[in-house]
């Protein structure tokens, strides 16, 4: 039986009928179930106050395939979990974000309701560029540009030093600059994105910049305040926005603060950090060039992120104009053993920064659960890599690959399709639908390794942009994937761009990039809709994308396979052409009685409307 057939719902509009209503509202609530499927009768369960409550629903629509159930669902409290309970004469089954489940399943999975304000719409219908600065474009102004004492000087088209613990890795500097990013902006263009997000720009003693010496400046190697307010206007001229990059769970043991900190144990500054009796102090993951700050003291919290004079808030102001903040190591910021206000800070760094601007967008870094963090009046969302990097990167991985790891002890196992969909599908679940839309779809970062590397094929690495552009969530392009860039580690992967090399560049991929983030840009469904599995098989993802402004099915598939039969009356549309085909023909649906047939083929992704 196809996966369509299966009882479904999701937070998308076809099913939930506000996605960010007022406490205690009333939503209306819908799930789908077959019409062959014998349900007669379905309740809502919820908690009230940690209390289950039920709510039954009525058959609000029926034709000869679907029957459609409605019920209402009061929010007594400000995130509701709710899962649906189905009877089928005297035996019962229960819908949850992971499907059916057949026993009593505990809430992690149960969907959810928040009641606080959602993300801007400018963040969830954003395409993500992300910039490494040091190693994205020079201008000539660069040229001029002493390097500092502690930096090991670059030529542009060098090897970067990564392996093993090379003391050069953090100080090879390159000279990227702001005024050089300004000058390819048309290239950013050309890949699709509307949010322009840097690494840091304060000074720093390294060439990432994530021990900042200060939070009051740019760093002058970059150009300094007036090259980023020159970008922040660039930007904002194409109707595009820009994000900062803050660590506000650490500062660089260089910074002000930390120097007059450690100079004066007398000092203000000095409860701003954890000093330990023996002089010793907290620091991120043993690095002591990065000292942990102290958010259980006040005054380092009005000083970073709380209030109309902190950091966070400086920066949304002119001249710089930023509109948002990725939050670095987010899910350490305010924890240290049993101390945990993380989600105080949270709640300062969103509260703060929408008192300057009424649409900033706050997205933590996190490299795991997040889901204790996120559907509150914190970080709209999260960098998801394990919702989204870590099930793409088990699908796509070349046995071969020389990518290595990123947060575990070995490398990433090549896993079927159905295993790739029970991940996606069980983070989804434990995000909720909110903030897994909002939350930035990931395929490798400045701290990764490329994707090209981990797939080992120009074909695989845009069926993996595909799933980026086509599932939920908002697609984030580290500079240098849409031209095929490699590196099989964070550090590796801070290649320079080869802008005077452009014929070692994948033009093919480039393009399917701009054409996904142009077919996200046109479709509802790709930035709004809900997600319905269709098939699943060892090589072969299919899945439609649903909402009221039109539906898309989208096939995804690492290695050729046979066409595939759907059922026609589940899909719900004629024959007709692909909006986009990467890595395959453009193939029409062939629609025969009751079923749709998919073409043969692959590696590759299509895409059709409903």
């Amino acid at each position: 039986m196809s996966l369509l057939h299966e009882p479904h719902h999701d937070g998308s509009p076809m099913y939930v009928s506000e996605e960010a209503p007022p406490l205690g509202a009333t939503v209306q609530i819908r799930c789908r179930t077959s019409a062959s499927d014998p349900v007669d009768r379905v309740w809502i369960r919820t908690t009230y106050d940690a209390e289950p409550v039920f709510f039954a629903c009525v058959a609000s629509s029926r034709d000869d395939h679907t029957v459609w159930w409605e019920g209402a669902l009061p929010l007594h409290n400000p995130v509701t979990h709710y899962r649906f309970l189905l009877a089928r004469g005297d035996e019962q089954q229960w819908l949850t974000g992971i499907g059916t489940v057949d026993h009593d399943p505990s809430d992690t999975f149960d969907f959810r309701v928040s009641t606080y304000p959602a993300a801007p719409d400018w963040g969830r219908d954003a395409v993500v560029y992300q910039i490494f600065p040091d190693r994205f474009a020079r201008s000539p102004a660069a040229d001029d540009r002493e390097p500092p004492e502690w930096a090991v000087p670059a030529a542009w088209d060098d090897e970067v030093h990564f392996e093993g613990f090379d003391p050069r890795t953090p100080l090879q500097l390159f000279g990227g600059d702001l005024d050089g990013i300004v000058e390819r902006l048309d290239h950013v263009a050309t890949v699709g994105a509307t949010v322009v997000y840097t690494t840091p720009v304060f000074p720093g003693e390294s060439n990432h910049r994530y021990n900042a010496s200060t939070f009051d400046g740019v760093d002058p190697l970059l150009g300094g305040d007036e090259a980023y307010a020159r970008l922040s206007r660039a930007v904002h001229e194409r109707g595009w926005r820009i994000l900062g990059d803050l660590t506000t769970n650490h500062t660089g043991d260089t910074h002000e603060w930390f120097v007059t900190a450690q100079a004066d144990p007398g000092s203000r500054e000095r409860t701003y950090y954890y000093f330990l009796p023996d002089g010793s102090y907290e620091c991120w993951m043993g690095h002591g060039t990065l000292p942990k700050v102290n958010h259980a003291e006040p005054e380092l919290r009005a000083a970073l992120v709380d209030g109309a004079e902190s950091i966070v808030a400086r920066w949304l102001r002119p001249p710089f104009d930023v509109d948002g903040w990725r939050i670095d190591v987010a899910n350490m910021t305010g924890r240290l053993g049993g101390l945990d206000v993380n989600h105080e800070v949270a709640r300062a760094v969103r509260r703060t920064a929408e008192a300057e601007r009424e649409d900033a967008l706050v997205i933590g870094e996190h490299n795991h659960d997040a889901s204790g963090d996120v559907n509150g009046d914190g970080w709209h969302g999260t960098m998801n890599y394990s919702g989204f990097s870590w099930p793409v990167w088990s699908w796509l991985r070349d046995p071969a690959s020389l990518a290595r790891p990123f947060g575990r002890p070995a490398a990433v196992p090549r896993r079927p399709g159905h295993l790739v969909q029970r991940s996606l599908r069980e983070w989804l679940a434990r995000y909720g639908w909110r903030s897994t839309a909002t939350s930035w779809n990931v395929l490798g970062s400045h701290d990764s390794a490329r994707i090209r590397t981990v797939t080992g094929s120009a074909a695989a690495h845009r069926v993996a942009a595909g799933l980026q552009f086509t599932l939920p969530g908002v697609p984030m392009v580290f500079a240098g994937d849409e031209i095929g860039l490699e590196g099989v580690l964070g550090e590796d992967a801070r290649r320079p761009m080869p802008w005077e090399h452009p014929e070692t560049w994948d033009h093919e991929t480039l393009a399917a990039y701009g054409a996904l983030a142009a077919l996200r840009r046109d479709h509802d469904a790709l930035r709004r809709g809900g997600l319905r599995w269709a098939h699943v098989d060892d090589d072969t993802l299919v899945f439609v994308r649903e909402h009221p402004a039109g539906s898309v099915l989208v096939c995804a598939r690492r290695a050729a396979g046979p066409a595939l039969d759907l059922p026609a009356d589940e899909i719900g549309f004629a024959d007709g052409a692909p909006l986009l085909a990467i890595g395959g023909e453009g193939v029409a649906l062939a629609e025969s009685g009751r079923t749709v047939s998919l073409p043969a083929g692959g590696p590759g992704v299509w895409v059709w409307a409903v």
